[in-house]
C-alpha cells in the first residue's frame, strides 16, 4: 500500500468513527455482513412490551440469544407473511445453532392484534416466535423510538383498513447489543451468514 493510499484509507476510518462511534469497519479482521451494519447507533436500545402470552418482555429476557425483531400486523397481505416464513427458514437453515435465535414480531396494528391472534399467528411460523404489542399510544412512542414508519390506509370499511410500515428487521447480538437491519427479501442463507458471525462459539 502506497503512503497516498494508507492515509486514505486512516481517513476513511477516521469519518466513519466520527459518524458513527464505532470502530468496526478500520479493521482486516472487522465483520463483513450482508445486512446493514448500524452497530453502535443511538436508537432502538430496548423495549416493554407483553408478548401473546401476557408476560412483559424487554431484551434482557434474550440474553445469549440472537434476536431478530420484525415490526408488522397480522392481517398484512404480503410483506409479513413472507417476513415471517424467511425468519422460519432462517432458524431452519442455523440447524443445531435454531436455538440460540429469537424471532419476535411487533404488532403496529394494536386495535386489531388481540393477544390470542397474535398467538395463533405465530404458531402457523413456528411456536418459539413471540408476538409483542403495547397500546396504541405506546405503539407510535416505540416507532419513533425504532426509526420504524407505519400508517393506516383506509379500506371499504372501517375495521378493513391496511398499514403501510418499513419492512426489514433489527438484529441483536448476544449481549442484547443492535447490530444489525435486514432489509426485506434478503435471501435467507445471507441472513444465516450474518447471524452465525454474531454467535459465539459454544
Amino acid at each position: 500500500m502506497n503512503k497516498r493510499n494508507a492515509l486514505k484509507k486512516i481517513a476513511t476510518c477516521a469519518l466513519f468513527i466520527s459518524a458513527t462511534g464505532v470502530f468496526y469497519g478500520c479493521s482486516p479482521n472487522a465483520p463483513k455482513f450482508t445486512a446493514i451494519d448500524i452497530t453502535g447507533a443511538d436508537y432502538a436500545k430496548d423495549f416493554v412490551l407483553t408478548d401473546h402470552n401476557g408476560q412483559t418482555r424487554s431484551l434482557k429476557d434474550f440474553q445469549g440469544k440472537v434476536v431478530m425483531m420484525f415490526f408488522g400486523y397480522t392481517q398484512c397481505p404480503d410483506v409479513c407473511p413472507t417476513s415471517m416464513a424467511e425468519m422460519t427458514e432462517i432458524k431452519k437453515l442455523l440447524g443445531k445453532d435454531g436455538d440460540r435465535i429469537q424471532c419476535l414480531f411487533v404488532s403496529v396494528d394494536p386495535e386489531r392484534d388481540k393477544p390470542d391472534m397474535l398467538k395463533a399467528y405465530m404458531e402457523n411460523f413456528d411456536p418459539t416466535f413471540l408476538a409483542l404489542y403495547t397500546t396504541p399510544e405506546q405503539t407510535a412512542l416505540l416507532a419513533k423510538e425504532y426509526k420504524v414508519y407505519y400508517k393506516k390506509v383506509a379500506g371499504p370499511t372501517p375495521t378493513s383498513y391496511t398499514i403501510d410500515h418499513t419492512a426489514g428487521s433489527y438484529v441483536y447480538d448476544t449481549q442484547g447489543k443492535l447490530r444489525l437491519f435486514t432489509r426485506y427479501g434478503t435471501a435467507p442463507a445471507l441472513t444465516v451468514a450474518d447471524i452465525k458471525q454474531l454467535l459465539p462459539p459454544l
